[in-house]
């Protein structure tokens, strides 16, 4: 499967969340611990906030440890707000369009999982997507059909109840075609301003997603590590395995649950599908 990470805080060159921890997103596209595939070769996407609302979105096919344009970007963007993802192909194609982060306006989508059944079910969801929003969609990938079904069900007013219905709505097809365990989702979503990740799925046994500890509490572990002094003391990082061997840097989300990071304050709760009609 997938590997992603999120960061939020003050700007940061992208270099030193991608390249520079000794178990970077680019060493987990070769080398993934806690994945279900340990190379994630299958293109990759980084989408970042600049000056303007909408973000930029920089995608390749190549493995992301293969691309020198990636490298030569990420010594070079300063960003707030950065996704980070890296794919193992579960089926649909490695092209462009199919690799995260996925955009709409200011927001961006990225995802590690799978919709069990796809295939099957995929005329159903895609009729389901508002018709305004269905010109805009680029790949082929379940994925990316999460993302515009979250959209459709009112990502841009309430995004934990708007992914709740999206996951809701799948779950109520896939019974209805006798598909069990449809869902298996750690996701991330963003504004620009505030960050909704979220672990879940339907059998309850989901991807691994990790948030980390609050950057003065970590610097007082461990003054040692320059690293830390990087970072400004409204970091937030959100990876799919931890980017750096660290005692006490990371703590495992819970199963069923999502993380809402934005200025000045953090919260994880309870994530439950919601039933559509």
């Amino acid at each position: 499967m997938c590997r992603w990470m999120a960061y939020s805080g003050d700007p940061i060159l992208a270099e030193d969340l991608l390249f520079r921890p000794e178990h970077s997103l680019i060493d987990q596209s070769l080398h993934s611990h806690l994945g279900a595939t340990t190379t994630n070769g299958d293109g990759f996407g980084v989408g970042w906030y600049g000056l303007g609302e909408r973000p930029a979105v920089f995608k390749g096919i190549d493995p992301a440890w293969n691309d020198a344009n990636l490298r030569e970007i990420a010594a070079q963007v300063s960003t707030r707000l950065l996704f980070a993802h890296i794919r193992a192909s579960t089926g649909s194609a490695v092209q462009r369009s199919n690799s995260h982060p996925f955009r709409h306006e200011n927001w961006l989508w990225m995802h590690n999982g799978s919709i069990e059944g796809f295939d099957r079910m995929k005329r159903d969801l895609i009729f389901a997507i508002e018709p305004e929003l269905y010109p805009d969609i680029e790949g082929s990938t379940d994925s990316e059909v999460l993302f515009f079904l979250a959209l459709t069900f009112g990502l841009w007013e309430d995004p934990l109840g708007a992914v709740g219905r999206a996951v809701g709505f799948v779950e109520r097809l896939a019974h209805r075609y006798g598909i069990e365990n449809a869902v298996q989702m750690s996701a991330a979503t963003t504004d620009g301003t505030s960050v909704w990740a979220f672990r879940y799925s339907t059998e309850g046994k989901t991807r691994s997603l990790f948030y980390s500890t609050e950057i003065s509490r970590l610097r007082s572990l461990h003054p040692e590590v320059e690293a830390l002094q990087r970072f400004g003391m409204t970091a937030r990082l959100i990876v799919s395995e931890p980017i750096r061997e660290l005692p006490g840097a990371w703590n495992e989300m819970p199963e069923g649950s999502a993380a809402i990071v934005r200025e000045g304050r953090d919260d994880i709760v309870p994530f439950i599908p919601i039933g559509v009609a």
